[in-house]
């Protein structure tokens, strides 16, 4: 398994009651955000060399 590491993060009270909502039906914050995460990554828009960064792929920003 891959060395995790942890972040803090700061998120509006009504965010916050939603995650607390999942835990009640057994997700953890940290499961949940991760998930989001890996599949937000995973989209072909990040897979791509456009718009690298330091090393790391940025989110295009569409105008129109």
């Amino acid at each position: 398994m891959a060395r995790l590491v942890r972040i803090v993060i700061q998120l509006p009270a009504e965010l916050k009651s939603r995650l607390d909502e999942l835990k009640q039906q057994g997700y953890t914050a940290s499961g949940f955000i991760r998930a989001v995460l890996e599949r937000e990554f995973a989209k072909p828009e990040h897979n791509g060399d456009n718009n690298k960064v330091d090393g790391q792929n940025t989110k295009k920003v569409h105008q129109g």
